[in-house]
């Protein structure tokens, strides 16, 4: 074998022993599907937070893909990060599409729990990678997917053709599914969602299911609903998952109203026992109730804040908590740890998700107590 079959029957094995893949057909998707073929150019974060292009050519290029890591492609929705980077090292800017952390794809795959015969829309090509392992798995036919950003788009399509797969590759919005290949067995979301479109639930096929994840900067996570009769319904997966949001789904507001957050001035401030870590680090085991109660706020960090967009901001400061806006923000939070405890600490998989075109909500088993969207 040569370095790339030797690293990626490392990589195959890493997931094997973590647990998250088992299925023979997609661990021979993994073996023998060729992940550096879909990433010939990828930023890597320095450690000042700017990123550097890594081509081909790059004495690490194969290292690095290999890693079971996120490999970043896009900054700031265009190619222009790219090309400066290329031209003065390094460049600044905001994640706009990747190839995800192979982890989280396994656990996705497996979890669409698919066949041949079936029919699957992914939402959000990115660098055509997994496209490519769902076409191995189920024969490029089966496979449809979509990317809204037509240079992302043109690459992933090419890049498929190379390789030898020929899924579906469109260029549209993946909010509005692709009704022409429809109705589908499973739909996939590849990037984040904030509710479940209705397009989604219509084109999906009686008895078939929709994998995703959340778009919540608190309390984001994983979902498997199976949709009949336009309700999808399931549950909160126990493994978390992060993505990139679909774009018509973005906090294009966040950054701005953070930055406003640092120099506020505060209605109120006190302190507090509850760190800022328990709140907004995914493995805590609280984090996922603080987002039933903080849905739509973003967050940013040193220090900690949280902003909402109707003005109510949080600036956690080690003990000291500093409030603004219409809404008392950690109030509310310190007042769903205590529930959170008096309910016996549910983690996320005790929750269950329910969606309609006119309603979505959380609900937490064994209780009445439902969180809407």
């Amino acid at each position: 074998m040569d370095q790339a079959d030797d690293l990626r029957a490392e990589m195959v094995d890493s997931l094997l022993t973590a647990g998250v893949l088992a299925d023979p057909r997609w661990v021979r998707a993994f073996r023998e599907v060729p992940r550096h073929v879909f990433l010939p150019g990828f930023f890597v974060q320095e450690p000042d937070g700017r990123w550097v292009p890594i081509t081909s050519e790059h004495p690490d290029h194969l290292a690095l893909v290999y890693r079971n890591q996120v490999c970043v492609t896009q900054l700031n929705g265009s190619d222009a990060a790219w090309e400066q980077a290329l031209a003065v090292g390094s460049v600044s800017g905001v994640p706009t599409s990747s190839s995800s952390m192979p982890t989280i794809m396994a656990i996705m795959l497996e979890a669409l729990d698919v066949s041949r015969g079936q029919t699957v829309l992914e939402i959000g090509t990115g660098t055509g990678y997994n496209a490519a392992l769902l076409s191995h798995a189920l024969g490029s036919p089966a496979v449809t997917s979509i990317d809204v950003d037509a240079g992302v788009h043109a690459r992933a399509a090419a890049l498929l053709d190379a390789a030898g797969f020929h899924p579906v590759c469109v260029a549209g919005d993946g909010e509005r599914g692709y009704a022409p290949r429809a109705p589908y067995s499973r739909i996939l979301g590849t990037c984040a969602v904030s509710r479940i479109p209705a397009e989604w639930l219509r084109q999906v096929e009686p008895g078939g299911s929709i994998v995703t994840t959340f778009n919540r900067a608190v309390g984001a996570g994983l979902v498997r609903l199976v949709v009949r009769e336009g309700v999808a319904t399931g549950r909160v997966m126990l493994e978390d998952g992060r993505f990139m949001p679909l774009r018509a789904h973005s906090q294009g507001w966040a950054a701005a109203a953070l930055d406003r957050a640092l120099d506020a001035v505060a209605v109120s401030s006190g302190t507090t026992l509850l760190p800022a870590r328990a709140v907004i680090y995914p493995a805590s085991g609280f984090e996922f109730f603080a987002g039933l109660v903080l849905s739509g706020v973003a967050v940013g960090t040193d220090p900690v804040r949280l902003v909402h967009p109707d003005g109510s901001w949080v600036r956690h400061r080690g003990a000291v908590v500093d409030q603004g806006g219409p809404r008392a923000l950690w109030t509310l939070v310190e007042e769903a740890h205590r529930e959170w405890k008096t309910l016996g600490k549910p983690r996320r998989h005790h929750f269950t998700f329910t969606a309609t075109a006119e309603s979505q909500y959380f609900a937490l088993d064994n209780t009445p107590l439902t969180w809407p969207l």
